[in-house]
């Protein structure tokens, strides 16, 4: 072919430089993986409730086998299927859920990003899923309720030694209009969580020469820390020191499965139990009249080595469903994508929950950051969802996907 010098004509359709965009929004627009929105999240957010949220117990070793479980995986896919339109809705609890995805209890929550709580319940509500609020949280049951008055409001909770604090908790929640009750009870003690030893985190938090070094060059948290009402937890109000302090003097470490048939006479609603690590309590648990359970250690932030909950979750939906269990099996731990969500559907689970993804839109944009990351994982899930030639929730199955290892 003989060369030619190009025209202009035929360069300026190429030389359409995009306006560069600095806001907000355009950040958030810009992430297209829940990763994206950790990245920005880091930038942004001081070290100490950064690394509170990102961080793990010991060597981090269970937090990074969660995540490698899912990507130790192989999708098995479905061809000529008619997959235009994907349902992503689904039965949780006896309730429908847009997206088989809720969000999980976490503590310190406008400790990370200033609407905290009330981003998550709002995003929860406006995406059409569960929020759950932790007993940890640094909002209260009944403004949580006041903020997402149209949500699907749950509650988490910590048995204490103190029955009657543990009490006034539950009233308060049924009073708010909670339907479920998760109670937590992998704490027994709490785990080495060695970034937040470091970093110093305590309650309320306190600002060190350090602290406020880290925070002086992130003006947005900075502002927003100072301009809005002091964190505690609002649950906990009466106390100070630092979060392990709390769990080994307030927590009740001779808590047993008798304690489920109080908390199942008390509570009315539907009653959850979070950080199942075995087949074993998973059946029991069942036997003791759960409404739910969830594969869970605690997003790695208790036992450093503890089995992954993707990994157990066919040996346990198996075993429930030989003993006709109507026990929902809800997983959480090391979920990044929609992929993940959708792998674990398929092998057996009936529902999900994401604490640092949302925590990582959280601190990357607040309320908006949230949606951001909800809208993110929707997206995956569809179009993870459509590529193997399946249209609804039920149709996944575990002919999906095959472990390559674990």
């Amino acid at each position: 072919m003989k060369r030619r010098f190009p025209k202009y004509s035929d360069l300026a359709p190429l030389m359409q430089f995009k306006k560069p965009a600095f806001s907000r929004d355009a950040r958030l627009r810009r992430a297209n993986t829940i990763w994206d929105l950790r990245g920005i999240a880091k930038r942004r957010t001081p070290k100490a409730p950064f690394d509170y949220t990102d961080g793990a117990a010991e060597t981090e070793t269970t937090l990074r086998r969660a995540r490698e479980a899912f990507l130790d995986i192989e999708f098995q896919p479905g061809i000529l299927r008619n997959v235009s339109a994907i349902d992503l809705s689904t039965e949780v609890l006896g309730r429908l859920s847009r997206l088989p995805v809720g969000i999980a209890p976490t503590g310190f929550t406008r400790m990370m990003q200033s609407e905290g709580e009330y981003a998550g319940s709002q995003a929860a509500e406006a995406a059409g899923i569960p929020y759950t609020l932790s007993t940890m949280g640094t909002a209260s049951i009944e403004d949580v309720a006041a903020a997402a008055p149209h949500g699907r409001n749950w509650f988490q909770l910590y048995l204490w030694t103190d029955r009657d604090r543990s009490l006034e908790l539950i009233e308060r929640a049924a009073k708010a209009g909670n339907d479920t009750l998760m109670v937590t009870v992998d704490t027994a003690v709490a785990g080495a969580r060695l970034r937040d030893v470091r970093n110093g985190m305590t309650i309320p938090p306190a600002l060190t020469l350090r602290t406020v070094f880290d925070a002086s060059y992130r003006p947005t948290w900075w502002f927003n820390f100072l301009t809005h009402e002091p964190l505690t937890f609002a649950s906990l109000s009466r106390y100070t020191g630092t979060v392990a302090e709390l769990i080994n003097s307030m927590f009740d470490p001779s808590l047993t499965f008798d304690d489920l048939d109080w908390l199942r006479e008390t509570w009315k609603g539907n009653l959850v139990v979070k950080g199942i690590q075995t087949v074993e309590d998973a059946r029991k648990v069942a036997d003791y009249g759960a409404d739910g359970i969830v594969l869970s250690n605690h997003g790695g932030r208790q036992l450093d080595r503890a089995p992954i909950p993707f990994h157990l979750l066919p040996n346990v939906s198996a075993a429930l469903k030989a003993q006709n269990s109507k026990v929902s099996v809800i997983l959480d731990t090391g979920i990044m994508s929609g992929a993940d969500i959708v792998a674990a559907l398929a092998l057996g689970a009936d529902f999900t929950l994401i604490g640092r993804a949302y925590l990582y839109g959280l601190m990357a944009g607040g309320r908006a950051g949230v949606d951001r990351a909800i809208q993110i994982l929707e997206k995956d899930m569809a179009r993870t969802m459509a590529l193997l030639g399946v249209s609804r929730i039920s149709d996944l199955s575990p002919d999906h996907v095959r472990l390559l290892k674990g």
